[in-house]
């Protein structure tokens, strides 16, 4: 079997298919925006200051040779967010947003498969909004059209999440993924009908597309994988507030007015920290709540663990979420997890064993269960250490692994 994988911007997840695929010998070509490979001119490159966004494109020097890169566009998105020119990069019409840049690789793709049919290329793997074109293309030889939808289903998400603008209204302007044009969303649509197979990283993911209107291929759920768990984690909660902290987006699709309003009368016997860019600067309930807490607007990788590590729980209570990366990061941390039914949760948390599952958007269902870690401290680090183990049984190559198998299944 032949697979050609395509992700523009790339990040962990399609990092970690690459490896699976390329373990099992069925990963034929890697067509991305950037790609930087030990010793070559772009890894002499990363370390200039305005060029840093390089390192974070670093591939193993084994996809060297199969790997096809389309930088232009990515280039021009990347200088004209440094640049603060907003036109070239607003979403959907600017020459150089996120959008165009999935379209012209999804296009580059169409275009080359011609060619690789002709080597026998079995599939084409391909992500939201990055495959109509490639694979329209590959129906015209046959090729299987592998999609991986990384967050719950458009249609879904606004019959969930309209219901929030009605029932905060003063978050409302923090609601902003109703963007999306139409032509768009038709897009969207037209991918899932192309697909053979769809591979979801939670439960939910795959729930959501209950509400696509006609018939879908098979669908695969595969949570992803845990970063590396830490070894040295200690547990000290005596005589002290408990440490609560969330990490994301400011949105209420997050759930973060909830989260605001279950955390308020528990103090002084909890402290928050958030850390996360605002989706508005118009939002004065997010602004208010804010200044009550400590909020860090921003925090690289390594260091967002950290805050991992320095905190008792994670509170991640969002609305709408494919999958929810900050759980497995905060769990790999030792630190235990209260998330909603709409994530990746009930697909690694077993319930006041390694973290602690909530319904989504219920405000009083969040703060009792902070009210009873407060009662019973010891509680967060049974969790805490429970949730290190679930992290060691699943690393990032078993996620790889699972998914080149399901490829490879008959």
């Amino acid at each position: 079997m032949k697979v050609l994988v395509s992700h523009p911007t790339s990040n962990q997840n399609n990092r970690a298919v690459l490896k699976g695929l390329k373990d099992h010998g069925i990963l034929y070509k890697f067509y991305t925006a950037i790609a930087v490979f030990s010793g070559d001119t772009l890894d002499k490159l990363k370390n200039i200051g305005p060029l840093k966004e390089l390192s974070r494109r670093h591939f193993d020097s084994s996809l060297q040779t199969i790997t096809k890169r389309v930088p232009l566009k990515e280039v021009m998105r990347l200088i004209s967010s440094k640049l603060g020119i907003k036109a070239f990069v607003k979403h959907e019409t600017g020459i150089f947003s996120i959008d165009a840049v999935y379209q012209d690789m999804d296009k580059k793709v169409a275009t080359s498969l011609k060619k690789h049919a002709k080597h026998h290329l079995d599939a084409v793997y391909a992500y939201e909004d990055g495959a109509y074109h490639s694979f329209k293309a590959a129906k015209n030889y046959n090729i299987a059209c592998l999609y991986d939808l990384p967050i719950g289903y458009w249609r879904y998400a606004r019959q969930l999440l309209a219901t929030e603008q009605a029932l905060w209204p003063d978050w409302a302007s923090t609601l902003t993924g109703f963007k999306d044009s139409e032509q768009k969303l038709q897009r969207k649509d037209a991918e899932l009908a192309l697909a053979d197979n769809i591979f979801v990283a939670s439960t939910f993911t795959a729930k959501s597309l209950s509400a696509y209107p006609g018939k879908l291929a098979p669908v695969h759920v595969i949570p992803y994988g845990f970063p590396e768990p830490v070894t040295n984690r200690i547990y000290n909660l005596n005589n002290r507030p408990i440490k609560l902290l969330f990490v994301g987006g400011l949105s209420q699709r997050k759930g973060i007015a909830n989260m605001f309003a279950a955390v308020e009368p528990l103090i002084p016997h909890v402290a928050l920290t958030v850390v996360g860019h605002k989706s508005t600067n118009d939002c004065e309930a997010l602004n208010n709540a804010l200044s009550k807490h400590n909020w860090i607007p921003s925090l690289s990788h390594a260091e967002v663990l950290k805050q991992m590590q320095a905190h008792d729980v994670l509170l991640f209570p969002s609305l709408f979420e494919g999958f929810g990366l900050v759980i497995t990061e905060a769990m790999s941390q030792g630190t235990p997890v209260i998330t909603t039914d709409r994530t990746a949760g009930p697909d690694l948390i077993e319930h006041d064993v390694n973290g602690w599952l909530v319904e989504a958007g219920s405000t009083k269902a969040l703060q009792a269960c902070i009210e009873t870690l407060i009662d019973k401290p010891e509680k967060i680090i049974a969790a805490g250490k429970a949730a290190l183990e679930t992290a060691k049984k699943r690393p990032w190559s078993v996620y790889g692994k699972e998914l080149a198998e399901a490829l490879l299944k008959p």
